[in-house]
């Protein structure tokens, strides 16, 4: 089973490695998905969603939202993002029913990375 939880932040880059547009510092309006998988527990939930907010708000969205992404991230891409998404919340959701399975990172409302742990 999975559970899902979207997530919304503002914050500037630029893509220091890229020759394009996208080298000038630049902002978006991301959204973020956190998916874990697991079973439901004993009260019926895989993961209780208010403690999955309150996770991602005190250690992701806590650095990212209206932040330079570069301070934090050197080539912040949606990819790394992603990745060091993963990275950062991947210790903090586990439990015995459950994993973080899958972050998505979107840039623009059409444009979107996915890391899942075979990619970290």
């Amino acid at each position: 089973m999975y559970l899902c939880r979207k997530f919304k932040f503002d914050a500037a880059h630029n893509l220091i490695n890229y020759h394009g547009k996208c080298e000038r510092l630049h902002g978006h309006t991301y959204m973020l998905s956190v998916t874990l998988k697991g079973s439901p527990d004993s009260e019926g939930m895989v993961y209780d969603f208010a403690e999955l907010k309150s996770i991602v708000n005190g250690l992701v969205l806590s650095k990212l939202d209206h932040s330079y992404i570069n301070d934090i991230i050197p080539q912040p891409t949606a990819e790394y993002i992603s990745i060091w998404i993963f990275r950062t919340l991947d210790e903090h959701v586990r439990r015995d029913n459950c994993e973080l399975f899958e972050v998505c990172v979107w840039e623009t409302e059409n444009s979107y990375a996915v890391c899942h742990r075979e990619d970290i």
